[in-house]
């Protein structure tokens, strides 16, 4: 008995043994693989936020608008211009017709390119003729014109939209521009007709929609319109100098001048 009982505690003890050694190399395979599969799924997670940033990234609307004028039709064939404007600005101005044939074709080649600068550089209808295509000029202005009135009839609203919720929305309208157009004042050289914008009493904008033409009197009205609209906005009344060598024409333009203001209540 004395024999056999320490050769069973070294028996108990060695089964102890292997097992607390089986039971610890169990237990590490099982830990590492866990650890291994929580390290690779956060990998995924994270590579499907770096997609989704560039993703949710929109591009920004420019808020552009095509607006087409009327057809103005000239001695040499009909004008028309199409307008690309962001907010008030025009950005781009082409013409979609013009005039073509013979001599035309050349004079359309050089007078719509300077045009189309002029129109996105004044923002306006107040641009200079092209010399030597004074018809296709006025033509193109006055298409410009119309192009223009029917953005601003378009956009009167688009401008409040912005401040919705605000209270000083409702008085937007007050502040905005009209346009008036006067008489048509007949001269010895043709007829005259001023428009006018006005902001308040204020004139901000004059030009004439209708002037003497032909032989000379094209020259003369290239050269006494522009000053005769400057002198509008300046005086801001019908109270301007005639200028010399087109009397005629700046007789028309005061009295077509006068008539606008009288009918905006100036």
């Amino acid at each position: 008995m004395k024999k056999s009982h320490p050769m069973r505690r070294v028996v108990l003890a060695t089964a102890a043994t292997v097992s607390g050694i089986v039971l610890l190399l169990s237990l590490k395979p099982a830990s590492d693989p866990a650890a291994a599969s929580a390290a690779g799924g956060a990998a995924p997670q994270q590579t499907a936020a770096g997609q989704e940033s560039p993703q949710g990234g929109s591009a920004s609307q420019t808020g552009s608008q095509s607006v087409t004028g009327n057809v103005a039709q000239t001695q040499y064939g009909p004008v028309q211009v199409r307008l690309t404007l962001t907010g008030d600005k025009i950005t781009k101005a082409e013409a979609v017709q013009a005039p073509k044939g013979g001599t035309s074709d050349q004079k359309t080649a050089l007078a719509i390119p300077k045009l189309n600068q002029e129109a996105v550089a004044a923002g306006s209808a107040d641009i200079d003729a092209v010399s030597g295509a004074t018809y296709t000029s006025g033509g193109y202005k006055q298409s410009l014109q119309s192009a223009l009135d029917k953005a601003k009839a378009a956009g009167g609203t688009s401008g409040s939209s912005g401040a919705a919720g605000a209270s000083s929305s409702p008085q937007a309208p007050a502040a905005q521009a009209r346009i008036v157009t006067g008489n048509v004042a007949q001269t010895q050289y043709g007829p005259v007709q001023v428009r006018l914008t006005l902001t308040g009493d204020k004139i901000t904008k004059a030009e004439a929609v209708q002037a003497p033409s032909g032989g000379t009197s094209t020259q003369k009205t290239a050269l006494a319109i522009p000053k005769l609209n400057q002198e509008a906005v300046a005086a801001g009344s019908a109270d301007i100098d005639t200028v010399s060598g087109a009397t005629y024409t700046s007789g028309g333009y005061k009295q077509s001048l006068q008539s606008a203001l009288d009918k905006a209540g100036g």
